[in-house]
């Protein structure tokens, strides 16, 4: 919005008009109302910039990401990275009852034998969810049928 925006000036002229048609005592109502206008306009031009910068930063990140040899991650990728972080987040919540009921009733040994459960079970889940992305790039590169 420029210093001389012509709507704006047209705008501003026909509030004095119409306040020297009904008088001082509509004044408040008729300035109000050109500020909301005004108002309306900065934030539809604020927004207008927003959105712009925005687009450029994605732009730029984009350009980023694909301008290093990292490989894109595919929705699968990250899905299992996710099922991989929530389990990892469950086994620690978890932990901490499984520990406490494990030293109670068998001391250091149900402790050991609690925590290499819980380790167990992340590494398996590990293991398998890698095995299942390596078996999918595979077939992706080979050309074979999902």
């Amino acid at each position: 919005m420029s210093a001389a925006d012509p709507e704006l000036k047209k705008e501003l002229n026909a509030t004095l008009q119409t306040r020297k048609d009904l008088g001082p005592e509509y004044e408040s109502e008729l300035i109000d109302s050109f500020l909301e206008k005004v108002d309306q306009r900065l934030e539809s031009q604020v927004e207008r910039q927003v959105r712009r910068e925005l687009a450029q930063q994605q732009m730029a990140g984009a350009r980023v990401a694909t301008s290093g040899p990292r490989r894109s991650r595919s929705p699968e990728d990250h899905d299992n990275r996710n099922r991989r972080f929530g389990l990892a987040g469950i086994s620690l919540v978890l932990a901490i009852p499984l520990s406490a009921i494990g030293a109670v009733n068998a001391h250091l040994p149900g402790l050991l034998i609690t925590w290499a459960g819980i380790v167990g079970v992340n590494a398996s889940h590990s293991l398998s969810s890698r095995f299942t992305e390596r078996v999918g790039q595979r077939r992706n590169t080979d050309g074979w049928d999902d």
